[in-house]
């Protein structure tokens, strides 16, 4: 009696792997760091002055096993009030994903875009509850266009890689 491989097809069949289709999903989604301070608390609750915020957003990804890969997004939000930090958040929001059978070409702005488009949202309700819980106004994270941050991440290697600029016209 043959072996099941639990799909349906006998072990070591290469039916299910030639005749399936792409597939993409979310396996999990799951908050991987956080971190909070208030370095000035309490003194600093009593500023009135509105604070400078400074945002610094990073992707990266990496695979777990075949077909399954992690893509983190992280954020450090800065607020200071002249050269006091009232606070200092920093999230790092984990997404598990199954990517299998997508071409080559597509799979990289799979994993660039539209990752992080699913996985970002809940990083910035993350953090905005972790602000919210210091009693100080919560700041929402804008939306990012992880489009445009893939392009620039592209033409970035292409200008380190070497590649020929477009030519200017001599005259």
């Amino acid at each position: 009696m043959a072996e099941n491989n639990g799909a349906g097809q006998p072990a070591g069949s290469n039916a299910q792997g030639a005749a399936a289709g792409p597939t993409f999903q979310l396996q999990r989604c799951y908050l991987k760091d956080a971190s909070l301070e208030l370095p000035h608390a309490p003194h600093i609750f009593l500023e009135q002055q509105s604070p400078n915020i400074d945002v610094q957003l990073e992707v990266s990804n990496s695979a777990v096993l075949e077909g399954i890969y992690e893509v983190v997004v992280r954020v450090t939000a800065t607020a200071k009030y002249g050269d006091k930090v009232l606070f200092l958040v920093e999230g790092k929001q984990g997404g598990i994903f199954e990517i299998r059978n997508v071409p080559k070409e597509q799979f990289e702005p799979i994993i660039g875009i539209v990752c992080p488009n699913i996985v970002y949202p809940y990083l910035r309700a993350n953090v905005a509850d972790l602000i919210n819980r210091t009693g100080l106004p919560p700041i929402h994270l804008a939306e990012i266009n992880f489009e445009a941050l893939y392009q620039q991440r592209l033409a970035q290697q292409q200008a380190q890689a070497g590649a020929p600029a477009a030519a200017a016209p001599t005259q």
